[in-house]
């Protein structure tokens, strides 16, 4: 049926899988890890590799990789929603709490945002209040 009024891209509905409630309208559920890149995947020396925590702070670090990986780790289980369309439930997570880093250099209350410098040279910025208490 030519110009119908079924969008192209649409492959039905979403199959029952009792967690529905935890996808959003317009997601679908994955199993695997889809993962889209705006370029080849850096590999990274782990001898160079480094983390800054600097701006409005009383006491600048930056963490080796060695250092960093001896901080205390948390490992959350949380779902992940992109904006790509799929979402991947339960998806266990190893890592240092941005609010442990934020212990450790003490911010002085004057940023209200968190710039974070990556590979490749994107950056991007977020509120402190998205990414503190228990969310990062």
């Amino acid at each position: 049926m030519a110009g119908g009024f079924v969008t192209r891209g649409f492959r039905g509905r979403r199959p029952a899988s009792g967690r529905g409630d935890r996808i959003p309208p317009g997601q679908h559920e994955v199993d695997d890890f889809p993962v889209l890149s705006a370029g080849p995947t850096p590999r990274t020396d782990l001898a160079t590799w480094d983390l800054t925590v600097d701006g409005a702070v009383e006491r600048p670090q930056r963490w080796a990789w060695d250092a960093f990986r001896a901080l205390p780790a948390e490992t959350p289980t949380v779902d992940i929603h992109c904006v790509t369309t799929w979402s991947k439930l339960d998806t266990t997570w190893e890592g240092v709490s941005l609010d442990h880093l934020l212990g450790l250099v003490g911010p002085t209350g004057a940023g209200v945002y968190l710039v974070a410098h990556c590979d490749g040279g994107y950056t991007t910025n977020l509120p402190l209040a998205d990414v503190t208490g228990g969310k990062a």
